[in-house]
């Protein structure tokens, strides 16, 4: 029994570990997608989600605003909101690329080089795939913010692991060390 639960500890591992890259590779496609968008159909996305933050924040500051300004305020929004999307899409990016690398062992600066060189070669990848696109064109600001989002998330994952290896991980670890030590003491070690 100890052997057949030692083989699927290690089959589970075989397959779960590779399998950490597949956010990664979705978060990678959805931001593909992003930027295959038009020039029109991008603008078109980015307005509908300003009136949308400007009326979620008319009705909950009763602010009772009238359309042409909601319109106005969408529009005076639209550029921030663009440059936060495009930070916090490579902060995700980054998160989900950092994770499995964290998995697979890499630490300290080694994860944050590694992790940011694949997030900043995408971001410039992905500028130069809107070259190709109707109505887009490559920014290097983009690829600054993108790289600075890419750079939090990194950093929010180191953090969130240091966090979890002193909270949630330690008291499993102190566990094994006590089951180590009692069949060390029953085999008379």
């Amino acid at each position: 029994m100890k052997y057949v639960c030692k083989f699927f500890k290690v089959m589970l591992r075989g397959v779960l570990k590779p399998l950490s890259f597949v956010p990664a590779l979705c978060m990678m496609y959805v931001i593909f997608q992003f930027s295959a968008a038009t020039g029109v159909e991008s603008s078109g996305t980015s307005s509908k989600i300003c009136v949308k933050i400007v009326d979620v924040a008319d009705e909950t500051l009763d602010l009772g605003l009238s359309y042409d300004q909601k319109v106005l305020y969408a529009q005076k929004i639209e550029h921030p909101i663009r440059k936060l999307a495009h930070f916090s899409e490579y902060a995700l990016l980054a998160a989900t690329v950092a994770l499995p690398l964290y998995v697979y062992g890499m630490r300290g600066i080694a994860l944050v080089l590694v992790a940011g060189a694949i997030c900043v070669g995408f971001a410039c990848t992905d500028e130069y795939h809107q070259s190709f696109v109707s109505g887009r064109s490559p920014s290097k600001n983009d690829v600054i913010i993108d790289s600075a989002g890419a750079f939090c998330g990194i950093i929010l994952t180191r953090i969130m692991g240091f966090i979890g290896r002193k909270t949630i991980f330690r008291p499993l670890s102190n566990e094994k060390m006590r089951r180590q030590k009692k069949e060390e003491n029953c085999r008379g070690v």
